[in-house]
């Protein structure tokens, strides 16, 4: 077939490894990349989701993990079981007569290979000599026509296995009736050497696995050919020049600019660009106070100072018909490429806003006034008014531990839907706290896509564990009231080879003072009819409110388990998703305004429960993959299902990419 290049990329690297301790450490010292998807200004971006989603494996491992997706290696323990074996033939490789066993998948439709291992007739330790791996045609995997992947191994004069080159091929389909991509990615391994590092620590001292040299990107052409293994191709080597050619066509001029908009959600301004405009998508929303709310803002970029940094946005809301704002000065210890939020973030952050504060309602990966969270199954009243000022010190190590610490000052005004009455009948227009915040993160071997505004992860695998404590001591600059709240979260991806996986998340917290419900634990409700993480689909917001409480959010992905195995229906290549999320609390005596009159009062139409030893829960049975690209959730609610105004059911939609 005729393949038009449109994108290379070239890696040079060495790699350390100790086995007394099983550290490995790969220090990059060249990177180079020409082709079309220059239209990421985040090239590191790029580079880290095809390192993932082209994942070189490792046939011993019990699972192979390759296209975000973990397929059963014929190594595996349960290999017998999940596989067909067959001795094959006997062929000649590299000098050595080896046996071939091949190897095919019971069911072609499950995540497995097709393959053959080779293995020397006379190697009593059984080294696989030669692997081969395809994908079976039917398989429950999207965009892939074809996969072929190859690797080679060698034996060391000490007896290790060395593998010495690992090349696979892929052909893919993005949208049908559109050419087909060709990808290949080609590692080869060359100077093999077992002598100890002169220099320990510089071998294995650094925290990250991976340490990119400060001038990786700007080898000149001695060094490429002086460590490629594998010299270029005529093709290859004339890339630069023909993207050159293509973005002189008006056409592919605009289509690529608005792929780039559609990426970043900014609007660069300049090239190089020292001020965008955006996101883009919050330009204009809707919610029931505001109506409609029209918003504009941007940020600064490194091109106009690499170390100070600003953003924000003015927006206004047609029915209030109030000015709202958000504004942050930002100074970073390190000089950055491209935006202030580059990890690792070092930086001193000052922010003021005045906005609407919704209660009960915080979204982990999109911001509340997103376009597509304004369709909402009920009216959103449950909201005040915010003044905030903040100082907010930011330092991240590359080991992805972080700790942010925050003081602020915040004033509540109080709404209609939201007045602020004590348990004496005072009313109050406002209520004003001076807070203190420390957060610490870690998340070892987290993988994620930097965004300009937030990160995406890449990949769940990494464990993470977050601890927050919030203080507040009454009377300090006006404070009205104490707060003294704890919170703990983990969150992990949870293999089960090829039977899908589990996305977990378990939180817990508890309110060590006495303070207005409002800074209680709001448990998140979703109002939208689009599937968010870590909030719960058919609760209505201040539904219940606890100073205590234990939360778990556990979606099951399972990939076909089910419908892989049924005729006519395995065509589809649906998947099926479970997920379950429960919520356990406890609102004291000292933090419930029946009982304490200094705190403020309830309004009559927010229809607060207080939870029993009953946990609120709710389930949902979705089908993943429709079209390849969405996800219905059916969802029901099993508990406390004769509330007020509460929901029991309901359809939840949601754009899910995934191969």
């Amino acid at each position: 077939k005729p393949i038009l290049n449109i994108a290379m990329r070239e890696k040079a690297s060495t790699v350390n490894y100790r086995h007394s301790d099983d550290r490995e450490r790969e220090h990059v010292t060249g990177l180079h990349h020409e082709g079309l998807d220059d239209i990421m200004s985040n090239q590191e971006n790029v580079r880290k989701v095809l390192e993932d989603v082209f994942r070189e494996i490792d046939i011993y491992s019990n699972d192979i993990t390759l296209l975000q997706n973990r397929f059963v290696s014929p190594l595996s323990p349960i290999a017998a079981d999940f596989y067909k074996f067959y001795l094959s033939d006997t062929v000649v490789v590299a000098g050595d007569s080896c046996v071939v066993l091949s190897f095919v998948p019971h069911t072609p439709q499950t995540w497995g290979f097709l393959g053959k291992l080779y293995v020397p007739k006379s190697d009593s330790t059984i080294m696989v000599k030669k692997l081969e791996l395809y994908l079976p045609h039917s398989i429950n995997v999207n965009f892939v026509d074809a996969m072929t992947l190859t690797q080679t191994f060698d034996r060391a004069p000490d007896g290790s296995r060395l593998k010495t080159s690992d090349d696979m091929s892929m052909e893919l389909s993005i949208l049908p009736g559109m050419p087909g991509l060709y990808v290949r990615r080609n590692t080869t391994y060359s100077r093999f050497n077992f002598d100890a590092p002169a220099d320990e620590d510089l071998a294995f001292g650094h925290a990250e696995y991976q340490i990119v040299a400060d001038d990786a990107y700007s080898q000149d052409n001695d060094f490429w050919s002086t460590h490629r293994n594998v010299p270029l191709a005529r093709s290859e080597k004339s890339l630069a020049t023909m993207v050159e050619r293509m973005r002189r066509v008006p056409l592919y001029y605009w289509t690529e600019r608005t792929l780039r908009l559609l990426v970043s959600g900014y609007v660069h301004t300049g090239k190089p660009s020292k001020f965008d405009y955006g996101p883009v998508n919050t330009s204009i929303s809707y919610n029931t106070v505001e109506g409609i709310r029209l918003r504009t803002g941007g940020m600064t970029t490194a091109a106009l100072s690499p170390r100070w940094f600003a953003r924000g946005y003015v927006a206004y809301g047609l029915r209030d018909h109030k000015w709202k704002y958000r504004g942050e000065v930002e100074y970073s210890f390190l000089d950055k490429k491209l935006h202030s939020r580059e990890f690792p973030v070092h930086s001193l952050r000052f922010t003021s806003l005045y906005d609407i504060d919704q209660l009960g309602q915080r979204y982990v990966y999109t911001n509340a006034d997103n376009l597509f969270l304004s369709l909402k199954r009920m009216e959103d009243t449950r909201l005040t008014y915010q003044r905030r000022q903040q100082l907010e010190y930011t330092l991240e190590l590359r080991n992805n531990f972080s700790l942010v610490a925050s003081a602020a000052f915040e004033r509540q005004e109080a709404t209609r839907w939201i007045p602020f009455v004590n348990g004496h009948g005072q009313s109050f227009g406002h209520y004003n706290e001076a807070m203190f915040e420390l957060k610490l993160r870690y998340a070892p071997g987290e993988k994620f896509y930097q965004g300009k505004t937030n990160r995406m992860p890449i990949n769940l695998d990494a464990p993470v564990f977050e601890l927050t404590h919030t203080f507040a001591p009454k009377g300090f600059l006006g404070s009205m009231f104490t707060i003294n709240r704890t919170e703990l979260r983990y969150s992990q991806r949870w293999w089960l080879s090829a039977f899908g996986y589990i996305d977990a998340v378990v939180k817990g917290g508890h309110v060590w003072s006495s303070t207005p419900y409002m800074n209680l634990m709001l448990p998140n409700a979703n109002l939208s009819y689009t599937i968010q993480p870590e909030s719960f689909a058919l609760m209505n917001p201040l539904e219940f409110i606890n100073d205590s409480y234990a939360m778990v959010d556990f979606t099951y992905w399972m990939n076909g388990l089910i419908f892989n195995r049924i005729p006519l229906l395995d065509r589809l290549k649906l998947r099926e998703v479970i997920n379950f999320k429960g919520l356990w609390g406890h609102l004291s005596r000292r933090n419930n305004p029946l009982y304490n009159p200094q705190l403020f009062v309830l309004p009559a139409d927010v229809h607060t429960t207080t939870m029993t030893d009953r946990p609120y829960m709710e389930i949902s049975a979705g089908l993943d993959n429709i079209l390849r690209v969405f996800r219905v959730d059916y969802v029901w609610r099993l508990t406390y299902r004769d509330n007020p105004y509460a929901p029991r059911w309901g359809i939840r939609v949601a754009f899910h990419l995934a191969f």
